[in-house]
């Protein structure tokens, strides 16, 4: 049996990017964060650590995957407006991006808008 998907129906792969390659009108959305914690406050190795070292840890925050539109780039900052028309502010020391397509990114961002207005409602 031979299964073929729609042409319109094409997966699409989010790339990773430098701050130095963000252009507003680019589609973004936030990959992973880094949290930086002091050490005195991490009990959980059997080794001590200097109190004055950070332990530092990677998390996926749960907004990971909306779609954010940027609106300006003065680095290490990027504005961006989520689909509620409210501005973020990124830390790309902090956060990491990566570039959504174009095409998937505007329809993800038209459905939120529409789900957003109709709970005005």
């Amino acid at each position: 049996m031979k299964v073929a998907s729609p042409s319109w129906q094409r997966t699409t792969v989010a790339a990773r990017i430098a701050g130095e390659d963000i252009c507003c009108g680019d589609y973004v959305t936030v990959l992973n964060e880094q949290l930086e914690l002091p050490s005195y406050l991490w009990s959980c190795s059997a080794t001590s650590l200097p109190p004055d070292e950070l332990v530092r840890i990677r998390y996926m925050p749960q907004e990971a995957g909306h779609p954010l539109k940027v609106i300006g780039v003065c680095l290490p900052f990027v504005y961006a407006k989520n689909d509620r028309a409210a501005v973020v502010t990124i830390d790309t020391r902090r956060q990491q991006l990566v570039r959504l397509d174009r095409k998937c990114a505007r329809n993800v961002w038209k459905q939120l808008s529409k789900k957003v207005a109709k709970k005005k409602r």
